[in-house]
């Protein structure tokens, strides 16, 4: 169908013509296809058998990682470390270059600079001539490191990872190579991370290098901030969500501790500083109720349901027709809340509020089982899960969305990478990467099926072929992990329900000054806007 419009290229820069031109497009799909570990025989769509070029096989990893270009400032960042910061540098930097072993944990609430650091440990690891791997727990996180992928994708591991996992890396495969010939490996947000993630990590590690030695023998550095949000655990109780932390891993005691505290903003505004750190170790005084009181400067006051709306919208987004052309000013501000269902409520107020036509693309729904097709279609339809896009996907040019799948981590397309719409086709959404070393770059959004979660509590699993896109003019506190922005506004419709959520909402901002809190009073009679619930964990802090 769309054969001699993706020949176009090789037709006119190339002498080919027919089948090679064919072959030639076949085999681009397959590398592109086996960079992010799948083989286009395995779709059994064409008649021919393709095979990954040479350059694919070492592009895929090794090339990709030996070819990370590192910038001027990035190259100069050790000069600007603080003390803290040096130190901790000093001691990884050290045991890179001695060939000796080490698992270390940067310790240190936001703000302290540990990407700061990371990315100081990679420029100077990869300068040299030399493989530095740089990983998180999220795509958003990987996505503000040179080179970032999730570990999950780095290391060929199944988000939902259980007790039985054992490597299935080939040795002989090019992640392999690339693993043996790392001399660094950092991991980003450990804190959010099951600790049988980082268990697994250290079997991969161990099974590739052959050797019982911690991580392989490598030189890991993992970093963290346990104040923030802790692993998922689908209906888990507390004890679950503590017992899944990195803390309670046997690993945990033999990490190398480095603290960071001081706070590289704190000049500029110390008493936020002070005020997240209470509220991230759970400190702030409390008041009826074990709810802490929000400070003034921070809350828009109730008065009615749909004013209180119009001023949240206000603040955060003061005026989107004269935004409207600079995507920059929209996507570096957003609106965080608990729970998805309220995120999709306040996306689809304020998508139509937003100028401009807007588009709405249909997804194709299909059961995996084809006999429950006609029964469960209409159902389908209906269904909207948190890792899906909607059946009805409505967007307008211009308006923020967040990517939902690691399309192309490569080229900075990780699940989590905030983008703007820019042009509308029928098979492809053209958009600018908003976050990252990447940012400002245009890439191609395609359609593609997206599979259900199996832990998704629904009767029929189905596959959604859709754009894997979200608007983004709010989201999930959870999801904002790892982001700073320009303006945060806070929409607390029910409180938080977890350990970290309301310091990590509140952190997401660089200064009191950029943070707005709307608080829905528990009852419609109650005048109680600006005191809430605060989630900490004492086990865990």
């Amino acid at each position: 169908m769309f054969e001699d419009s993706m020949s176009e290229n090789f037709k006119h820069f190339s002498v080919f013509q027919g089948k090679t031109v064919r072959h030639k497009v076949l085999s681009h799909i397959n590398d592109i296809l086996y960079s992010m570990g799948h083989d286009i025989n395995e779709y059994k769509l064409i008649p021919e058998n393709i095979r990954p070029s040479e350059i694919a096989k070492d592009a895929k990893d090794v090339h990709f990682e030996r070819n990370i270009i590192v910038s001027e400032k990035d190259f100069l960042l050790p000069k600007r470390l603080n003390v803290q910061q040096l130190h901790a540098y000093n001691t990884i930097i050290n045991r890179v270059f001695s060939g000796k072993q080490g698992a270390f944990f940067i310790d240190g609430p936001g703000v302290t600079g540990k990407t700061f650091l990371y990315r100081a440990l990679l420029a100077t690891t990869r300068f040299q001539g030399f493989i530095a791997l740089a990983t998180a727990t999220s795509g958003v996180a990987a996505s503000i490191l040179p080179g970032g992928r999730t570990a999950h994708s780095r290391f060929k591991m199944p988000i939902d990872i259980d007790d039985n996992f054992c490597c299935n890396i080939s040795k002989q495969s090019s992640v392999a190579r690339l693993i043996r010939d790392a001399k660094l490996i950092v991991r980003d947000e450990a804190s959010m991370a099951k600790k049988n993630m980082i268990e697994a990590l250290d079997a991969v590690l161990r099974d590739i290098m052959n050797v019982d030695t911690m991580f392989g023998g490598k030189v890991v550095v993992f970093g963290g901030d346990f104040r923030q949000t802790l692993p998922v655990v689908r209906n888990g109780k507390k004890e679950d969500f503590i017992h899944e932390s990195l803390l309670y891993s046997e690993i945990w005691n033999k990490l190398e501790k480095l603290c960071l505290s001081e706070n590289m903003r704190a000049r500029i505004d110390p008493s936020f500083c002070e005020y997240l750190l209470r509220i991230g170790n759970g400190t702030e005084i409390t008041i009826c109720e074990e709810k802490i009181e929000i400070l003034d400067s921070f809350v828009i006051p109730f008065t009615t349901e749909e004013e209180f709306l119009d001023a949240l919208f206000s603040v955060t987004y003061p005026d989107l027709h004269a935004f409207f052309p600079d995507s920059s000013m929209i996507a570096s501000r957003v609106i965080l809340t608990t729970k998805n269902d309220f995120v999709n409520e306040l996306n689809n107020m304020l998508i139509t509020k937003f100028p401009e036509m807007s588009k709405t693309f249909v997804a194709v729904d299909e059961t995996i089982e084809p006999s429950d097709q006609s029964q469960f279609e209409d159902f389908l339809h209906s269904l909207d899960p948190p890792g899906l896009p909607p059946y009805k996907l409505t967007l307008k040019e211009n308006c923020p969305v967040i990517l939902l799948r690691n399309l192309n981590p490569c080229k900075g397309l990780c699940n989590g990478t905030r983008l703007t719409c820019c042009h509308f086709k029928t098979h492809v959404i053209s958009a600018k990467i908003e976050s990252g070393d990447l940012k400002n770059t245009y890439i191609f959004i395609p359609r593609i099926p997206l599979l259900t979660s199996q832990d998704e509590k629904i009767p029929v699993q189905f596959k959604r072929t859709q754009f894997p896109l979200r608007m983004c003019f709010a989201m999930t506190i959870n999801k904002a992990q790892g982001q700073t922005l320009d303006f945060v506004g806070i929409y607390l419709r029910e409180p938080v329900f977890s350990h970290g959520q309301l310091y990590v909402a509140l952190s997401r901002a660089k200064s009191s000054n950029c943070v707005k809190i709307l608080i829905r009073p528990s009852t419609t009679d109650s005048n109680d806007d600006h005191s809430t619930y605060n989630v900490v964990y004492d086990e865990i802090i």
